[in-house]
């Protein structure tokens, strides 16, 4: 790890809970440098809650937050408010509001209040926009005119036009399409102030400087990217499995030393009875030995106790620090999936397009809105339209929706399951739950009290363990709102299944790992082979 910079948020015993008094944070103490730092964790592990935190937006229920300089907080989702205005999210909306208003005629002193000395707030914000590559976008244009990406930007550049000197973003590239994407990262890589991402995109975690975990209520900072987190992690976690090793074989000695001297105790303890009963020394003599040698064995026993005591403990701790193995192996049935197998067609009205057949793996993308989803509903449900269109050519597809709210709330994780495996035995269908750390009475919880990473493995489960396994499993933007755990065990799991894939995704890096063998572009001329940007 390189050295850390300058703090610029420091956390000192930090604590939150909700008003039910349900706890999020818990004696958290850490620093944020300077530079850009990604911030990662599971789902549900407090990284939302923190940035309000270190934002003002939420206030501890013990402890402190110190930062160095004013805070702007991009939250979660501001690409999806259509309405509101490019000066809103500039932040100048009342001064440029009241500036128009003056423009128009109106002498109101209340304008001349709003506006102050911000007489250039319109050449400013435009300034702001041109710095961030929008040049044309006026102040008045609404979010719902602009792409995902410039959305974002437009509210960087109003945290730039406040001079905040820490800037705090919650998941920035979710719902973004693939040139959203690459226009936030360039404005990343070019970032001067202090950034703290919360993000699972691992492309733009790349671009970090240095990356921040928060897990089992610590949180910890590495010096570098997230790849080079992964690494140090996989190292660290090598050495403590190691270190377990070795603590075990130290109990199992601890043990058996402790058995031995037991077992010489008790030959010595019958020797003791036996010259007592032959009466072959004098009684005072042998009551006294007899007193000697019980202070003997106490304290011989009290010392093998404690060794065997210490190295339990030496376990634990080493246990303690070693993470749950997060991998999914599962052995999937075969599909029936031949090479020349036709599972489904996707062609534009002139006729250009794609038959998927066989264990194909293929991606499908282009800009949101342009009809990628619409497209995925007509090869699932709905008959042939004139134009675009997809026609199923089985009956065996899987489905992972975007949202898991097909799940039904009332079922137990086991009849959610069985409901798509209905002839696999009990038994059988706990034994495959089990890799997906779904084990024993884990299998009788409801889905409406399951965590998302939780409630994600169920969906997952109920789509590859179905019976009989589709032939053709369809994605619809399967990263968005997971975290890296949930994206690893999805790849974990896609990985070991041998029928066709099709898969609507802006994430490269997962696409990259799922092995993809063509990439299908979407856009107003129709459906074409995808050669990047």
């Amino acid at each position: 790890m390189t050295a850390s910079p300058a703090p610029a948020i420091t956390l000192t015993s930090l604590a939150f809970a909700w008003p039910d008094g349900t706890p999020v944070l818990q004696g958290l103490s850490s620093t944020l440098g300077e530079g850009r730092t990604g911030l990662i964790g599971d789902n549900g592990a407090g990284k939302t809650t923190l940035l309000r935190l270190i934002a003002g937006e939420l206030h501890p229920t013990t402890g402190t937050v110190t930062v160095t300089g004013t805070v702007g907080h991009l939250p979660q989702h501001v690409a999806l408010r259509a309405g509101t205005t490019v000066a809103e999210l500039l932040g100048v909306r009342s001064a440029y509001t009241a500036l128009r208003a003056i423009g128009g005629g109106d002498t109101d002193p209340a304008l001349f209040d709003a506006v102050g000395e911000d007489w250039d707030v319109e050449a400013r914000g435009l300034a702001a926009l041109a710095r961030r590559g929008l040049r044309g976008i006026g102040l008045d244009r609404t979010v719902g005119t602009l792409s995902g990406g410039e959305a974002v930007l437009v509210a960087l550049a109003g945290m730039e036009l406040a001079g905040d000197r820490i800037v705090l973003c919650d998941e920035p590239t979710n719902n973004l399409d693939r040139r959203g994407r690459h226009q936030l990262y360039d404005a990343i890589s070019a970032w001067s102030g202090t950034l703290v991402v919360v993000s699972h995109d691992v492309e733009l975690l790349e671009l970090m400087d240095a990356t921040a975990e928060l897990h089992d209520g610590e949180l910890t900072v590495f010096g570098g990217p997230y790849s080079g987190h992964l690494a140090h992690l996989a190292a660290e976690q090598a050495s403590v499995e190691q270190d377990l090793r070795s603590a075990e074989q130290r109990l199992r000695t601890e043990r058996r030393r402790r058995a031995e001297a037991q077992t010489k105790l008790a030959r010595r303890r019958r020797y003791a009875r036996s010259d007592f009963e032959n009466r072959r020394r004098p009684k005072m003599i042998m009551k006294t030995r007899g007193q000697e040698a019980q202070v003997s064995a106490g304290k011989l026993r009290g010392r093998h106790d404690d060794a065997v005591a210490s190295a339990q403990q030496a376990v634990a701790a080493r246990e303690g620090q070693l993470r749950e193995d997060r991998r999914i192996t599962i052995p999937l049935p075969d599909p029936d999936v031949p090479a020349g197998r036709r599972l489904a067609e996707l062609r534009d009205a002139r006729g250009r397009g794609i038959v998927l057949q066989g264990p194909q793996r293929i991606a499908l993308t282009g800009r949101n809105g342009i009809g990628k989803t619409r497209l995925l509903q007509q090869l699932i449900d709905r008959p042939a339209e004139d134009g675009v269109r997809a026609r199923a050519s089985t009956g065996r597809i899987g489905v992972l929706p975007q949202r898991l709210d097909h799940l039904t709330e009332e079922q137990t994780i086991l009849d959610c399951v069985q409901e798509a495996a209905p002839a696999v035995p009990d038994g059988e269908l706990r034994s495959l739950l089990a890799h997906f750390r779904c084990r024993g009475d884990a299998v009788e919880r409801r889905i409406g009290g399951l965590s998302g990473g939780e409630r994600f493995r169920v969906a997952l489960a109920r789509l590859v363990l179905a019976d009989p396994i589709p032939q053709l499993i369809v994605l619809d933007e399967p990263t968005n709102n997971l975290d890296l755990a949930s994206i690893d065990a999805l790849v974990d799991v896609l990985s070991a299944f041998h029928g066709g894939l099709l898969v609507v995704s802006h994430d490269e890096a997962f696409l990259e790992r799922l092995e993809i063998d063509a990439q299908l572009l979407l856009d107003e001329d129709g459906l074409h082979p995808d050669d990047g940007l």
